[in-house]
């Protein structure tokens, strides 16, 4: 009685192990990721050492470190930029804010608000 169990025990794993995966199930469409802004950065800041920065705009509201690459943060009314530094001297390489231009990624009329701001509280 046990071989005879044995047996259909053994006959129902290697039929188990010949049946078909099942699909795999459709892949869904492809949605587009929207594209990012286009770098364009602003001609007054590139490549503006540190300490030229500082003066254009005053101290920033945050600076984060990360290995040899600095980033300064400045707080507007309406908006947020962000500065990209490193080499030798210390330089802006790229800039950003939040929201961005519709054409790049640092909105020039942010960039003016903060420089018109700092100049008022000068």
């Amino acid at each position: 009685m046990i071989r005879p169990l044995a047996l259909l025990a053994l006959a129902l794993m290697l039929t188990a192990c010949a049946a078909k995966p099942a699909a795999p199930p459709p892949i869904a469409p492809q949605t587009s990721i929207p594209p990012s802004p286009a770098r364009g950065e602003p001609s007054q800041y590139l490549n503006m050492a540190a300490p030229g920065l500082e003066a254009a705009l005053g101290r920033p509201n945050f600076v984060r470190q990360d290995g040899l690459i600095q980033m300064w943060r400045y707080d507007g009314q309406a908006c947020r930029a962000f500065f990209f530094l490193y080499g030798q001297p210390l330089s802006v390489r790229h800039v950003e804010t939040l929201p961005h231009g519709q054409e790049s990624a640092a909105d020039s009329a942010c960039l003016t608000a903060l420089r018109a701001a700092t100049a008022k509280s000068s």
